[in-house]
């Protein structure tokens, strides 16, 4: 009968959701780890009002103190990594989540709403996550309805494109 233990539980576990990270393979938790870092700031192991507001600084976008407030008010408490990833399990319900997922994570590129700084998302591309080499982020930009003279890209544009949206768009 001992032998039910740990090694029968983490079936269960998985099963049951009860450890956020048999939701994920280990690359994607990796990936999480990797995107918590860039924003966890002050490197204190816990995202804060100061390293949100420094990421949307960063990308270019003003957030309010009530939308700052609202995001850290997702948590139940202090957004440690494993409860950053928890939050990010929850918001993965299903396939139709990740459109939404998606959408959200494109939006935050956005300096005004349906508007992307192609400088700025040059930048991030090359310098974050699975990093874009230069002629890769010419590719994309070929792909993207940008105002030549301003270097806005069309934000809802490139959602569309990216999520079942474009089936909506006529």
């Amino acid at each position: 009968m001992p032998s039910k233990g740990s090694r029968s539980s983490s079936k269960k576990a998985k099963k049951s959701g009860s450890n956020v990270f048999d939701m994920f393979s280990q690359k994607q938790v990796a990936e999480f780890k990797d995107g918590f870092q860039i924003m966890d700031r002050d490197r204190d192991g816990v995202i804060n009002k100061s390293d949100l507001r420094a990421m949307f600084d960063e990308i270019g976008r003003i957030a309010s103190e009530e939308e700052l407030d609202e995001m850290l008010g997702e948590a139940d408490g202090p957004i440690n990594f494993t409860t950053f990833l928890t939050m990010f399990a929850s918001k993965s319900g299903g396939e139709v989540d990740d459109d939404d997922i998606v959408a959200k994570a494109f939006r935050a590129f956005e300096k005004e709403p349906g508007e992307v700084d192609s400088e700025n998302f040059r930048i991030m591309l090359m310098a974050f996550g699975d990093k874009f080499s230069s002629k890769e982020v010419d590719s994309v930009f070929e792909n993207v309805e940008m105002d030549e003279d301003t270097g806005i890209i069309d934000g809802d544009a490139l959602v569309a494109m990216l999520t079942a949206g474009a089936e909506e768009e006529e």
